[in-house]
């Protein structure tokens, strides 16, 4: 089978290898679409931490089952997605049901080799019924799962101000499902582009651009001087996570999605007198998983509408270095099979 392998920073290369055997408590997929993240253009960029090269990419999939032991609940030729951090179940976070942060975890894509290939092997605990969606569709679970942790954890409330900080595809995703839980939101971006894709297409009803206007006058002005009492930052940036510990109201939780490799730095006696909680937020469970199809099913949440570049698995190599350039416009790239 056909593999696409990023073997150093800034290099693909297609690549043979054998087709996965079926082994105990495993499942084979055939998988029909790639979605692009991220995490994706980080490794390739050499920006993403945890990161080992040479390392086959992908995670946010869909597929069919071509082979699995018989058992209750798949079939083969269901088409399905699947939770993509595979944990040990015996670590301190796995006992307290956080395989989302296991210890020992080895995620999709990062940790071992992803799904830039025409067949995986992958747990069968891991798999995730397709519940009649499109493969388009169920390639966006994972990307929707992780903003809808992200939002689990803030513990956002109904009529709450929540700021996204980032719009790329994990921040549209955090907007919907602060929106899904009743908050009122507000999205931060340097692209105007992006800022108006929230608006058009998400509803997202108060968006700032952060190069060109005055972040903290228009918090305050948007929430009646109160400022939000979520921030949540799903950029990454260094600068960008620093400076929105100043756009937290007082008493606010500040959550942590995006992931850089430097160290966060901000001032205690600002943080200390709001007494305000700051968490990370790291991959999802089934429970996020679970929220999102059934969203997707009530049409709560089109994703479909991210997609904004198409490719066959053939092309992906010399069309990758395009989806870095934000003068593209690339909001999510989906790859076929």
């Amino acid at each position: 089978m056909k593999t696409l392998v990023c073997t150093i920073p800034h290099q693909f290369d297609y690549q043979e290898a054998d087709k996965p055997v079926l082994n105990p408590n495993q499942a084979i997929l055939k998988i029909r679409r790639i979605g692009i993240c991220g995490t994706d253009l980080h490794a390739y960029e050499g920006t993403q931490p945890f990161f080992n090269y040479p390392r086959i990419l992908g995670h946010e999939l869909a597929g069919d089952i071509v082979e699995i032991e018989e058992n209750d609940e798949f079939k083969i030729g269901e088409t399905v997605t699947f939770i993509p951090y595979f944990n040990c179940g015996t670590c301190v976070a796995c006992r307290a049901n956080k395989p989302n942060c296991c210890t020992n975890i080895k995620v999709f894509g990062v940790h071992i080799d992803g799904g830039m290939a025409e067949y995986v092997s992958v747990p069968t605990y891991s798999l995730v019924h397709g519940e009649g969606l499109s493969y388009d569709e169920l390639a966006l679970v994972e990307p929707l799962a992780i903003g809808a942790h992200g939002v689990r954890r803030a513990g956002v409330e109904q009529g709450e101000f929540v700021l996204v900080v980032g719009a790329g595809p994990i921040g549209l995703g955090i907007m919907e499902f602060a929106r899904i839980a009743g908050a009122k939101v507000i999205a931060l971006d340097i692209n105007d582009n992006r800022l108006a894709f929230c608006k058009e297409k998400l509803g997202v009803e108060f968006v700032i651009n952060g190069m060109t206007e005055n972040v903290v006058e228009r918090l305050s002005e948007i929430t009646n001087g109160d400022m939000p009492t979520v921030v949540i930052d799903a950029t990454g940036s260094l600068k960008a996570i620093n400076t929105a510990f100043s756009y937290l109201a007082h008493g606010g939780r500040y959550v942590l999605v995006g992931l850089q490799k430097g160290e966060i730095a901000f001032n205690h006696p600002e943080f200390h007198k709001r007494e305000a909680t700051l968490m990370s937020s790291r991959n999802a469970t089934r429970q996020d998983f679970e929220h999102v199809v059934d969203s997707m099913k009530k049409g709560l949440v089109k994703p479909t509408t991210y997609i904004t570049h198409r490719v066959d698995f053939e092309d992906v190599k010399d069309n990758f270095e395009s989806w870095l350039n934000p003068a593209n416009g690339v909001i999510k790239a989906m790859v076929s099979l």
